[in-house]
């Protein structure tokens, strides 16, 4: 994938957590539903923090609102498209060294850090919507090809 790529990605990702979000808006920070949403947006925020070599600034799971998720959520977005933009492709390829939460040394490629939050958000998500039917709720409708036929996400071309 080239940077256009991830930035059409990381827009249907934004989009699906905020359906995701939406569909929990009646809920409190102690539900089970909005502490996964919590961990989404957090997770997105360590893995840019990540890249970029900054220190973490929250927990992986954290105790969030629904409207705190909005914000990092938004927040995310911005900070994930600024820095794909400049993106080259050397730079997908580019190693980036960091500690796990449990402190490991690792080492992987920015496209697949890149590729992992996007997977790892739709895993979670796919929790999320099971656990919402599972307490008799409609979950939101984020399949990748719902988001481009309503034109929330631009066709490349």
């Amino acid at each position: 994938m080239i940077a256009a790529d991830f930035l059409r990605m990381f827009a249907y990702d934004n989009w699906a957590n905020g359906e995701c979000l939406r569909s929990l808006k009646n809920l409190d920070g102690s539900d089970e539903k909005v502490k996964r949403m919590a961990h989404i947006v957090s997770a997105e925020k360590l893995w840019l923090e990540r890249i970029l070599r900054h220190p973490q600034t929250m927990a992986v799971w954290p105790t969030s609102t629904v409207q705190d998720c909005e914000a990092l959520n938004y927040e995310m977005q911005k900070g994930w498209n600024v820095y794909i933009e400049k993106l080259t492709p050397t730079d997908l390829k580019a190693t980036v060294e960091y500690r796990n939460t449990k402190g490991e040394l690792w080492s992987n490629r920015v496209e697949d850090i890149l590729t992992h939050v996007l997977m790892h958000s739709a895993y979670h998500r796919g929790q999320v919507a099971l656990q919402i039917r599972a307490a008799g709720m409609e979950p939101a409708y984020t399949d990748f090809i719902h988001a481009v036929r309503q034109g929330n996400i631009e066709t490349l071309g």
